[in-house]
């Protein structure tokens, strides 16, 4: 709660903006009623959506708490939801359409598959609630911008799940690197260095879906998979494009993340470029296991490097970023911290520290401020955006071989080094190229948030996607 005069003004008159236009929230699904922003005072009641897996940590944060509860608890599969309700004396909701209705909850908490996290997310915002989503907080570029409009439409909160944002250790990071603590930063490289095993092999697997499963709720805005493709529903979607964005996407969006962050750039750069394959064996996974995607902002570089076999550290860092500056080194191993190293390579600074990003939200959805947010849903969707176009340039890219990558490089000694690093991974794990081809990826130019130049029309498209009627994540215009 506000403890100054200032920040009282503050509130009260971003209270009374919110009230004014909350009136107007049209209902995406047909209805339209007024709706209250909760007050200072107020008990938060929260809807947590998807409680298999992320889910669970939702439901520590808001759970039986002193400034929050957990209300309702929706899972299209009965399994997971109906007993979780049980457990936290909530209501269980199988369809998330009734539960962006419902006038009883104050804020909606997504952790579902990644394909549905945008379109819940602005049905909740057009509803009247705060929203906590995770990452990435889009299944592709477009669904991201559209949240955020909508968040400002409708002067909504909206925090996204990278929690690192709100960790003391992480913070201390940033401000030491934007001070200038290890000189001119040229190049921010993320690792997601994570080993992934097989998934089984492809075919189709007409038992896949659990009975317990409301499938076509599931699938929602994605195309339904029917048969599914794969031996297991639950978190192999990670790994298809139709409901995944791969490790980039799952993983590496934190990371991500905290490399824009420490770069300390704006919007999505000038291009964007990315090699790999899904190497080392055959199995119904599409996206990437293995792969370099290179972001350009101008002469600094964002570099981010997916492994999903057995890797060695860089810089003891496996799930981790590392800064290279004139003046030093900043690695981040955790979530929390990590080290700087001076010209010298001696440790002149520790980091570390962690907090509760829940609580960070909740602070912002009782002041009604956007700016009390670590992580307001803008930086959720740059971020997240970034994972993306790695993707679109890989997707669209073409076999290759480890020389002519080498060739394409030329001159550019970070990534040939980048590239000679991978291709010693690989051996490492007896993985032939010629068996497993690399794809090199289209480099490909930005402006703003599409592409420009010749022959994009194809990148362009997939910047969103098609979507199945009553599924539909609204246009600029409609959100």
């Amino acid at each position: 709660m506000p403890n100054t005069s200032q920040s009282r003004r503050e509130f009260l008159g971003n209270s009374t903006l919110a009230a004014a236009s909350a009136i107007a929230v049209g209902n995406a699904l047909g209805v339209s009623r007024e709706v209250k922003a909760a007050g200072p005072n107020d008990k938060l009641r929260v809807a947590v959506v998807g409680v298999k897996s992320r889910g669970k940590s939702h439901l520590g944060g808001f759970a039986r708490k002193a400034d929050s509860d957990v209300t309702v608890v929706c899972d299209c599969d009965e399994a997971f939801g109906a007993p979780t309700a049980q457990k936290y004396g909530a209501k269980f909701e199988k369809d998330v359409r009734k539960v962006v209705e419902d006038p009883n909850i104050d804020v909606v908490s997504i952790a579902t598959p990644n394909h549905w996290h945008a379109l819940m997310a602005i049905w909740a915002i057009q509803n009247g609630k705060d929203v906590y989503v995770e990452k990435p907080v889009s299944h592709n570029v477009s669904e991201g911008r559209r949240i955020v409009e909508a968040a400002r439409k409708y002067n909504r909160i909206c925090q996204t799940g990278t929690q690192s944002r709100s960790n003391p250790g992480t913070r201390d990071a940033m401000e030491f690197l934007h001070s200038g603590g290890i000189g001119e930063i040229s190049v921010a490289r993320g690792l997601c260095y994570k080993p992934r095993g097989s998934i089984g092999a492809p075919g189709t697997y007409a038992s896949a879906v659990p009975g317990t499963c409301d499938f076509d709720l599931w699938s929602g805005p994605a195309e339904v998979e029917d048969p599914l493709k794969r031996p297991k529903l639950h978190y192999d979607w990670h790994w298809v494009w139709n409901t995944g964005n791969g490790d980039l996407g799952n993983q590496g969006i934190h990371q991500m993340d905290l490399a824009r962050w420490g770069l300390g750039v704006e919007g999505l750069g000038d291009s964007v470029m990315a090699y790999g394959g899904r190497v080392g064996y055959v199995d119904a996974g599409e996206t990437a296991n293995t792969q370099v995607s290179i972001h350009q902002y101008g002469d600094k570089r964002l570099v981010f490097e997916v492994r999903g076999l057995k890797t060695d550290p860089l810089r003891n860092a496996k799930i981790g970023v590392i800064f290279e500056g004139s003046e030093g080194v900043l690695v981040l191993t955790s979530y929390a911290g990590g080290y700087a190293l001076g010209p010298d390579g001696k440790i002149i600074k520790k980091f570390g520290g962690g907090a509760n990003h829940f609580d960070n939200f909740k602070k912002a959805v009782k002041s009604r401020s956007v700016a009390d947010l670590n992580a307001d849903i803008e930086e959720g969707h740059l971020s997240s955006a970034l994972c993306h176009l790695g993707n679109i340039s890989y997707r669209l890219g073409s076999e290759t071989t480890p020389e002519d990558l080498e060739g394409s490089f030329s001159g550019d000694d970070e990534a040939t080094a980048t590239l000679g690093r991978v291709m010693s991974h690989l051996d490492k794990n007896g993985v032939s190229t010629k068996k497993y081809p690399l794809t090199m990826g289209k480099k490909l130019m930005l402006d703003g948030e599409t592409f420009k130049g010749n022959d994009v029309s194809e990148a362009n498209a997939m910047l969103t996607r098609p979507y199945r009627a009553g599924f539909e994540v609204p246009t600029a215009e409609k959100v």
